[in-house]
């Protein structure tokens, strides 16, 4: 089994902690070598509890997953990955039709039911729960929710049109709320399980990614909110903030960046563009171009952090699929003063 950073974080707090104690009891007296096997003894039990706790399931034979944004990424991957592990998988679809729809029909057991939604449509939410009750065989029942549906853009806070503010909220945010309210009934009753996407930009912010950071630090607040609700239900609910995908995704491409560029500009106030110059926006849209085959290449690690919250005995409240630079990023964004961040991360230069 291949432990992951989050496993190998919770070991390293047991080894501090341990460590901690042992340095009190022996400023309270206990002798050295006594301290030191004491230590050894509490960081190997707790380790040891911590990763054997991780390794605990849950049965997947009779349980129904519904997972959002399966057209391409990492939903339509999830939606397979649960197929094979045997849960009944409702992959929810924008479109009806297209290359990721088919790849789940073809690679796809019995089991996996493809499912048109757009989380944003009310009466689509209402016709998806009745069919969704339909497609839900007797004796089995919805256990778990993959808030996954998720759309991103960039530009300068100034340069983003207030439109695509609100469509970036209501897709990331509201679709997620809507989606949850719409289904969590089901998953009450069940005892089940809720996951939300996030992302490394629900914990920090950055240049050029205003609306996509609003959206996921807003579904890591709503997140809190009903994992602490739903406690009293026995529903569990996560959150998977991964890493950078971009290369594994195509979230961005060459030409949705470009054509991204152009609409910006062209409904940019006069004012605005004087300000910061049509050579300064060329140069942040070729950034934002040189990005596109940046981070991660393949969508594995975050698929298996999806299957662990909804099949680990014990889930984490948060799971982190990243790389290791990542995690320090987080940790200096969100543990040391802003200005060290600012200075060690801030990529915008204005010549």
């Amino acid at each position: 089994m291949v432990v992951t950073l989050d496993e190998a974080g919770d070991v390293l707090l047991c080894g501090g902690v341990s460590a901690a104690l042992c340095s009190l009891l022996h400023l309270l007296g206990l002798s050295c070598s006594t301290c030191w096997l004491l230590f050894t003894t509490v960081w190997l039990l707790t380790g040891v509890t911590c990763f054997l706790l991780s390794t605990l399931k849950v049965c997947c034979e009779g349980k129904v997953v519904l997972v959002t944004g399966c057209d391409s990424g990492f939903g339509n991957t999830l939606a397979l990955h649960l197929d094979k592990l045997g849960f009944r998988v409702i992959a929810c679809c924008l479109g009806k039709e297209g290359e990721g729809v088919q790849r789940l029909r073809d690679e796809g057991s019995p089991r996996l039911h493809p499912l048109q939604l757009d989380v944003t449509s009310q009466d689509q939410l209402k016709t998806a729960v009745i069919n969704v009750k339909k497609l839900i065989p007797e004796g089995e029942e919805l256990w778990g929710l993959v808030n996954n549906a998720g759309i991103s853009t960039f530009g300068e806070v100034e340069w983003v049109p207030d439109a695509t503010y609100r469509k970036v909220l209501e897709v990331n945010l509201l679709g997620t709320v809507a989606a949850t309210k719409t289904f969590l009934p089901l998953i009450r009753r069940a005892k089940g399980r809720v996951v939300n996407v996030a992302s490394m930009y629900g914990r920090m912010g950055n240049t050029m990614r205003a609306p996509y950071v609003l959206s996921k630090y807003a579904v890591e607040g709503f997140t809190d909110c009903l994992r602490q609700e739903m406690k009293a239900w026995d529903v569990k609910v996560c959150l998977i903030e991964p890493g950078n995908y971009v290369a594994a995704t195509s979230i961005f491409t060459d030409e949705s960046v470009r054509a991204q560029g152009e609409a910006m500009w062209a409904v940019m106030g006069e004012d605005v563009r004087q300000d910061f110059t049509k050579t300064y926006f060329d140069s942040r849209v070729a950034l934002m171009m040189s990005y596109t085959n940046a981070g991660v290449c393949e969508v594995s690690e975050v698929v298996e952090a999806m299957a662990a919250a909804l099949i680990q005995r014990f889930p984490r409240a948060r799971y982190l699929p990243m790389d290791l630079p990542t995690r320090l990023r987080i940790l200096v964004a969100t543990h040391l003063p802003e200005w060290v961040y600012d200075t060690c991360y801030t990529s915008a230069t204005r010549q």
